[in-house]
């Protein structure tokens, strides 16, 4: 059977590494004018040449390929973040009730994604395990809040100072 053309080796590490950077190169020529106004074919050529140039490379070509599906992973998780987050919060008056409960809300979405992302790459276990099942969790777990408390505690007093001082 044939491989699609999305798939096939020449594609992924020939094709879509230089038009990727071609692309890139003549964005950053266009909008800094570095080499003048209307120089669209000086600035194509250079970017056809750093393109041809990372692709007659392997290593830098092989960094390129293995860094686009990163790429690709974070910014979808940081657009289903911002979406999650945008419609938790919609718009507020900008009242300082209103921000305490956006950085909570945030928090709570950022855990919550974390977990997600654990639990579907696999990683949930060892993590879950790392932090509940060693020997020595419970005394760890009851430091960690007992330090939640008492910074707790030392904002609640500075913030309760601050509002006194009149």
């Amino acid at each position: 059977m044939v491989d699609p053309i999305f798939v096939s080796p020449l594609f992924m590490n020939f094709i879509l590494p230089f038009v990727l950077i071609f692309t890139l190169i003549f964005a950053i020529l266009q909008k800094t004018q570095l080499l003048g106004e209307n120089k669209q074919q000086i600035d194509a050529m250079i970017g056809a040449v750093v393109g041809i140039i990372l692709i007659a490379t392997p290593y830098a070509r092989d960094i390129v390929v293995l860094l686009m599906p990163f790429l690709a992973v974070v910014a979808s998780i940081l657009l289903v973040f911002m979406l999650l987050y945008g419609f938790m919060m919609g718009k507020t008056n900008g009242d300082v009730l209103d921000q305490g409960w956006k950085y909570a809300f945030g928090a709570i979405l950022a855990v919550a994604l974390g977990t997600f992302l654990l639990m579907i790459t696999g990683y949930w276990d060892l993590v879950y395990n790392y932090l509940f099942s060693r020997e020595g969790s419970p005394n760890l777990w009851i430091n960690v809040l007992l330090i939640a408390i008492a910074v707790g505690a030392v904002v609640a007093v500075i913030k309760g100072g601050a509002g006194n001082s009149e």
